[in-house]
């Protein structure tokens, strides 16, 4: 695909092709980007399209507006909905988290503003994450009695436990920098700066060896979930599988061959 084009994509989500970049930016801000079936419906289904893509090493998840993304669209979780078409909504709201956990190419979040309960979960599925400075967290479906189940599953995997309670307890919102040094974001940056930052991080890890990464991220999610001996079992495995890919072998053969 060249660089710099657009291409039609399904309401609400944009889809830009920068070099080796795709972004994928929510884009009904008027709604607060809320996480509706539709949204989900989209996004699952461009990342699948993306992932089947040589051309796209890197993925950046962005959105329009004020707000990242507003989580759920309560509208959706009113009274005329029942138990099966909430658990229908949350277990595809679930495949989508998955899905970018499963996707071959990094995922990084651009948090320009507020990232609230399933919008907060989706920040935290993401690889990795940079926020403006004036971006802030929140898991407050608790405001509402309604614990935020399914965002602790994101959140427990990236801030530590007692943090990661008090936000799903309180519900109250945390700054950018509170977010960075819990984890939930890997930088904070001025507003102004926040395109340039996520351009510095997409072109550095796209020009890297894009089978390394995928299998790399694979095997990082997959080692954290085993015990320790496992994790080694399944690492050496990796290893040795990713040391006889072409990329690799044409890497150390480079870098033996230096000064001879």
């Amino acid at each position: 695909m060249n660089a710099n084009t657009q291409t039609a994509a399904p309401a609400p989500l944009r889809i830009e092709h920068r070099g080796p970049v795709a972004w994928l930016t929510l884009d009904r801000p008027a709604r607060y980007n809320v996480l509706s079936a539709e949204a989900i419906g989209a996004l699952k289904e461009a990342l699948a399209a993306l992932a089947g893509d040589a051309a796209t090493r890197v993925i950046v998840l962005a959105a329009e507006g004020k707000a990242f993304s507003a989580g759920h669209d309560l509208n959706e979780m009113g009274p005329a909905a029942g138990r099966e078409e909430l658990r229908a909504l949350f277990a595809a709201c679930s495949e989508l988290m998955l899905q970018i956990r499963s996707q071959p190419q990094p995922v990084i979040a651009r948090v320009q503003g507020v990232a609230t309960a399933a919008g907060c979960q989706l920040v935290a599925m993401c690889d990795l994450a940079v926020a403006a400075s004036s971006a802030r967290f929140a898991v407050s479906g608790i405001n509402l009695g309604l614990f935020c189940s399914t965002p602790a599953v994101a959140l427990s995997r990236n801030v530590p436990q007692k943090a990661a309670l008090e936000m799903l307890l309180t519900g109250d919102f945390i700054d950018a920098e509170t977010a960075r040094e819990r984890g939930l974001v890997n930088r904070v940056v001025a507003p102004e700066a926040l395109d340039s930052e996520i351009d510095t991080l997409a072109l550095s890890i796209a020009a890297k060896s894009p089978a390394a990464i995928a299998l790399g991220k694979r095997l990082f999610y997959r080692q954290r979930e085993l015990p320790i001996a496992e994790a080694y079992a399944a690492a050496c495995e990796a290893m040795a599988d990713n040391a006889v890919a072409p990329d690799a072998r044409e890497g150390i053969a480079r870098f033996t061959q230096r000064g001879r």
